[in-house]
């Protein structure tokens, strides 16, 4: 078998980066910029905490009361869904921050719930006189029934039409609901607007991953969506239906915990992308200063924030200049003109670098999922600030700006799972630079040496790949008695002649 050729210099192995872009107030919808500030100044934590969590919410709020069309013709509709992911240590303001920004959802969640028992009264109350007239209705459907049963089958009829089914009970802000409950909360909740708020999302993740979970963790890839529907079947429960499959997801968690989950899925290839749903992922760098902030709260920056929340609560897709191609559909809106040809503009670019290959898969699949993103949270931004109409070139500019921020905590979170392959394959590279490794040779010859960092055949491999890719080694299969083998040439450009084996 041939040597296979090398066509060109060794490139330099990668080196992680983790700096990240501060957040900047722009990026939020004028109405919100504000509270949220006004929350990081009170707490003295990063602004990226409380403004995180008040996007998460709107998009909670708005659920699937309407959409966007990101091109002109196509009916290719994305629902403004977002999961918030927040990471940092423990002692940084996480909780306090995100529980301000959810006070808004957390009043709306008061009310509805005022709400529903005060028709729970009232419909109990008509349940005694449905009862009575149902004693008097059955003492005229058995004297009915000796005229024939058409005549009580009617009387049976306007009985049960009369009946009125319970109250149901609007929600926007669960805290630990089964998959089970949640399913009978969204056939209450049809326009979604349910966000699941995990104060510690590690203890999530790792009940998704156990076994018999299998079902739930479907349920939430598809609850992302949020255009979908969701079936399951339990013994005792039977088939629950849910035909608006829509749920916001937020909390907050500690990087290591974070790294050892990411880690863990990545090198077993069971990543499906669950990871990457959380769009709104940050990793903010902490400030090392610290104020003593003792005054209240500005009221007004707070009333005008919270005053979107409850509008958005009960918005009226139809008064916005929503468009539907059916009345079940979910209505939706476009991009002005201009505002369309920015995001097309700027969505040839994404494409061109998640088909690139030059991405790490994990990276590669989170990047993608911001074709959805900068769609949402323009629509997002635009029912904040101006509601009707077109979503306009302001909009876009600034869901745009959201994605590049994102990126840079996206790619220090990536950054720090993935660098361990890193440090593995620069590990490799010294080896073979001192000449440890000078002709072809199988993982088996790097890992039965015990080298530091290189101790496994997985770990060995992954390197061996991250050399590959930077024109450092080719691959050669040989085929041998039962199985093929994998063995490595190294470049003679670093000075170490290749043979054949």
């Amino acid at each position: 078998m041939n040597t296979p050729q090398f066509t060109g210099q060794p490139e330099p192995l990668p080196i992680a980066n983790h700096e990240v872009m501060p957040f900047d107030d722009y990026l939020l919808p004028e109405s919100l910029r504000g509270w949220v500030a006004d929350i990081a100044e009170r707490i003295q934590c990063a602004p990226d905490f409380p403004a995180i969590a008040a996007m998460t919410a709107l998009s909670a709020v708005v659920g699937r009361r309407i959409g966007i069309r990101p091109q002109q013709k196509t009916d290719w509709t994305t629902v403004p869904n977002l999961w918030g992911a927040i990471i940092g240590r423990p002692g940084i303001m996480k909780t306090p921050a995100i529980n301000e920004a959810l006070r808004p959802l957390k009043r709306l969640e008061i009310e509805a719930r005022q709400e529903f028992n005060l028709r729970s009264t009232e419909h109990a109350a008509t349940l005694l006189v449905h009862e009575a007239q149902r004693k008097e209705s059955q003492r005229a459907i058995l004297a009915a029934i000796k005229e024939g049963t058409e005549q009580a089958t009617a009387i049976a009829r306007s009985v049960v039409a009369g009946e009125t089914p319970g109250p149901t009970r609007t929600r926007y802000l669960v805290n630990d609901a089964s998959v089970e409950k949640l399913g009978e909360i969204l056939n209450q909740n049809p326009l979604g607007h349910v966000l699941s708020f995990r104060d510690e999302l590690s203890g999530w993740l790792i009940g998704l991953d156990k076994s018999g979970q299998e079902q739930a963790r479907s349920f939430y890839l598809e609850a992302w969506n949020g255009d979908g529907r969701f079936s399951y079947d339990r013994i005792g429960r039977g088939t629950i239906d849910i035909e608006a499959a829509i749920v916001s997801v937020l909390g907050g968690i500690q990087p290591g915990p974070l790294q050892k989950y990411m880690a863990g899925n990545t090198r077993a290839g069971s990543d499906d992308g669950l990871i990457q749903r959380f769009q709104l992922m940050v990793w903010p760098d902490v400030s090392t200063e610290w104020r003593n902030i003792d005054r209240w709260p500005d009221s007004q920056a707070r009333d005008n924030a919270h005053k979107v929340y409850f509008e958005l609560a009960t918005l009226n897709a139809d008064q916005l200049d929503a468009q539907r191609d059916h009345p079940d559909d979910i209505p939706y809106l476009r991009f002005e003109p201009d505002a369309l040809d920015v995001f097309v503009h700027w969505r040839a670019g994404l494409e061109l670098l998640v088909r690139s290959g030059n991405e790490h898969p994990a990276i590669e699949s989170h990047l993608a999922k911001y074709r959805s993103l900068v769609p949402s949270l323009a629509l997002l931004d635009h029912l904040a600030d101006v509601r009707t109409g077109a979503v306009g070139i302001a909009s876009i500019h600034r869901a745009i700006n959201w994605a590049k921020y994102l990126e840079s905590h996206a790619r220090r979170v990536y950054g720090a799972t993935v660098e361990d392959q890193f440090a593995a394959a620069r590990e490799l590279g010294k080896r073979i630079e001192r000449g440890q490794l000078k002709g072809p040779f199988a993982a088996r010859d790097v890992y039965r040496n015990c080298w530091a960092g290189l101790s496994d055949s997985m770990t060995v491999e992954q390197a061996a790949d991250v050399l590959v890719d930077h024109n450092w080694l080719a691959i050669e299969r040989k085929a041998t008695a039962g199985r093929t083998a994998t063995v490595y040439h190294v470049n003679p450009a670093l000075g170490h002649t290749t043979k054949p084996t």
